[in-house]
């Protein structure tokens, strides 16, 4: 069982470090083995607590620490600890874990820009507030010396703060023009050093008028805009990356004389024999030699029940082995296996997918040439109008840089995200990326994954009450001693049904066919069609023969996700075409369809398939949302022009996925689209309150009645109210 959950899980935490620091075991004295597993459902304090509470019981183990942002587990053991025995033991305990290949992980440093930013915005901030304070005395009316001595002080707060605070623009407009190019930072880097430079320049020639405060406001308004912009864009890793870690990274080769040696998957070559054992993941593509067993392929392709393997037939990298010993035959390993050849699709789909230009983008590639081009215009004629006089000109000038800087502009996009952003959250979807809203206001075609995305992916026994109490006693017993998806689900309704399972013996699995024991001196079968030598019916179901009496079926449906009718309804309702893809059976496929009211259905998709129709129906000029939540998604996802996963998906689909559902409701999917068009549309308003702003304010700036404080101010109003405008979205529904 899972570790309970405490009112206060955290606390727990702190309490079982404390009390395990110093007691934990030290090791056998040879060199400690570093294991990682993925823990894709991992989510809080307690999780922490179960796992490594869970994992420093067990013998050999010397250190577990989880991380829970990334949803990793490092582990310190003994050599001869093995991998997979911990992520199955986990999985046991009530903690989905799969091992990880630290090798195919890049070394990942906390992502330290975010924080770097906010301080700067602190510093800005700081200097900000007590330049405009020792401002207050000059705009009182303070004269001469002491007029003078404030704009001292005042520079020799601001200069160190500009210097540091405005790197990040100075370091971008600086890459920008060693390659003879523009970006946004080049106008917003020059406003702030012309408005620092004319200021002192001022302040040295005894001026009037300094600028300090405006350069420093708009430092910290456009800081502001960069952090909110940094955390909408923040992403942990590539799923690609996930994806290839994923690959077992050790196999048991057998030798000449039948026996064994576990070496890297590297060293494996075509033609060698591995051994897979129950419980383990296929490391290589290839044929079975030897062996009878049954496959799980949901994770690559959406079956939801295992698939029978025997001599003959052909086994993929990534695939799990559920109940018989299997000697392969290698075909294919490492870089050519299936499961990397979807790990290249993921990164390829990724990088055609980050071509995808913002609004705010397209905006900046025509405002930031235009810019440069007026303030060189203003100094050019106010040099020619004032017959030469440069420090007037060049005041123009920077009153023109500053009142057309791209502040509003560089705000207009991220306040609106960070505003639509918040609340996606509360109605339970997390947004991973800047684009997301404008992507899926765009979107007219949604295509879902079946397994695990509109169903629970777990089998429920449906026809309980159609057999009698002796095939439901004995159903049960046999049922108890197996780990099929269905003999689970059997015994599962059974035991809440309060039915006593009968007295079987000499009970034994046949592995990839089923059950068999002695019942009252009868045989007696649990398992399929074929091998009972029953007429398998067009549907899920598990067959139970008992002696000579013909067999009878316990069939199975599949529950609807929470919120799966209310979502398709909801978007169909917004004129949207929808589409169910799925690699399971087409009888599973075509009742899920049916009960959701989706006309358009696929069945026996592959990966490949998968992306093939996400690209077709964007070569007809459909901008398509992807949900899903497996492996064999994580390309469609990334191929998909937007991209949503529930919570419960693999951590590599999480990853490539633009939208994560925190909760078990599908609902929020439609909200989602109403409110990502509203959020599109505020960013476009906000791009015309810009507009209108400069229409009013450049012509004022051009002949001279703003200083570059007025534009200050002026430009910091703009800002203000296209985040005022921004934060409508966070009203009611």
């Amino acid at each position: 069982m899972a570790a309970p959950v405490s009112a206060c899980p955290a606390c727990d935490a702190a309490h079982i470090a404390e009390d395990t620091a110093g007691k934990g075991y030290r090791g056998n004295g040879q060199e400690a083995r570093r294991i990682m597993l993925s823990l894709p459902t991992a989510h809080c304090a307690a999780c922490i607590v179960g796992v490594e509470h869970g994992l420093g019981d067990l013998p050999g183990v010397r250190s577990a620490r989880v991380n829970l942002t990334l949803k990793r587990a490092t582990v310190e053991a003994d050599p001869d600890v093995e991998p997979q025995e911990l992520a199955d033991y986990l999985t046991s305990i009530g903690y989905e874990a799969y091992e990880l290949d630290s090798g195919a992980l890049t070394t990942t440093a906390t992502d330290k820009s975010s924080r770097d930013i906010l301080m700067r915005v602190g510093v800005a901030g700081f200097g900000m507030m007590n330049v405009m304070l020792l401002s207050v005395a000059v705009w009182s009316g303070a004269t001469d010396a002491t007029r003078d001595l404030f704009h001292w002080v005042s520079a020799a707060i601001s200069l160190p703060i500009i210097a540091f605070s405005a790197q990040p623009f100075f370091k971008n407009a600086w890459a920008a023009l060693r390659v003879a190019r523009l970006n946004m930072d080049v106008p917003i880097s020059l406003a702030i050093l012309l408005a620092a430079g004319m200021s002192l320049y001022e302040t040295a020639m005894s001026g009037r008028h300094a600028y300090f405060d405006a350069a420093l406001s708009l430092t910290f308004f456009l800081l502001a805009g960069r952090y909110l912009d940094h955390r909408t864009r923040a992403v942990a890793r590539s799923a690609a990356e996930e994806l290839a870690a994923l690959e077992v990274p050790r196999a048991h080769r057998v030798l000449a004389d039948g026996g064994e040696e576990v070496v890297s998957v590297a060293e494996i070559a075509v033609g060698d024999l591995v051994r897979v054992v129950p419980g383990a993941r296929v490391p290589v593509d290839g044929m079975v030699e030897e062996g009878e067993s049954e496959i799980d392929r949901s994770l690559l392709t959406g079956e939801s029940l295992p698939v029978f393997a025997g001599p003959g037939e052909m086994l993929s990298a990534g695939e799990v082995n559920l109940t018989g010993p299997l000697t392969m035959r290698v075909a294919a390993a490492g870089k050519d296996t299936s499961l990397h050849r979807m790990a290249d699709l993921v990164a390829l789909a990724e990088t055609s997918r980050n071509k995808y230009t913002s609004l705010a983008d397209k905006a900046a590639q025509v405002y930031a040439p235009v810019v440069h081009l007026l303030a060189l215009f203003a100094f050019l004629a106010w040099l020619w109008i004032s017959g030469g006089d440069v420090r007037l000109s060049l005041n123009i000038a920077v009153a023109v840089l500053i009142i057309t800087c791209p502040c509003a502009l560089g705000l207009a996009v991220p306040a609106v995200t960070t505003a639509a952003s918040g609340k996606l959250f509360r109605q339970g979807m997390l947004l991973k990326s800047a684009t997301a809203t404008e992507r899926l206001a765009q979107v007219d075609h949604v295509v879902f994954d079946k397994t695990g995305t509109l169903t629970e992916g777990n089998p429920q026994l449906d026809n309980l009450g159609d057999h009698s109490a002796d095939d439901l006693a004995v159903a049960l017993a046999m049922a108890q001693g197996s780990s099929h998806p269905l003999a689970r689900a059997i015994a599962t309704t059974a035991l809440a049904e309060g039915i006593r399972a009968a007295r079987i013996t000499d009970v034994k699995e046949i592995p990839g066919h089923g059950i068999e024991a002695l019942w009252q001196g009868q045989e007696v079968r649990l398992g399929r069609a074929e091998w009972l030598g029953a007429k398998a019916l067009d549907r899920t179901a598990t067959y139970l023969k008992i002696g000579k009496r013909p067999a009878v079926a316990f069939t199975f449906t599949d529950n609807l996700r929470d919120g799966a009718a209310e979502a398709v309804a909801a978007l169909k309702a917004q004129g949207m075409g929808v589409t169910l893809i799925s690699g399971d059976a087409p009888a599973a496929v075509r009742d899920v369809a049916f009960r959701l009211g989706i006309e358009d259905y696929r069945a026996g998709m592959l990966p490949e398939d998968k992306v093939r129709a996400v690209e077709a129906f964007a070569e007809d000029g459909r901008k398509v949302l992807m949900v899903g939540d497996g492996l064999n998604d994580t390309a469609a996802l990334a191929a998909a022009h937007v991209s949503i996963s529930p919570a419960t998906a693999l951590e590599a689909t999480r990853v490539v996925s633009d939208i994560v559902l925190l909760g078990r409701s599908l609902a929020p999917i439609g909200g989602a689209v109403r409110l990502s068009r509203s959020a599109t549309k505020r960013i476009k308003e906000n791009f015309g309150i810009a507009a209108a702003y400069n229409a009013i304010a450049i012509p004022i700036a051009l002949v001279g009645l703003a200083t570059p404080l007025a534009a200050a101010l002026a430009m910091s109003f703009s800002s203000i109210t296209v985040s005022l405008n921004a934060l409508r979205l966070r009203g009611p529904k």
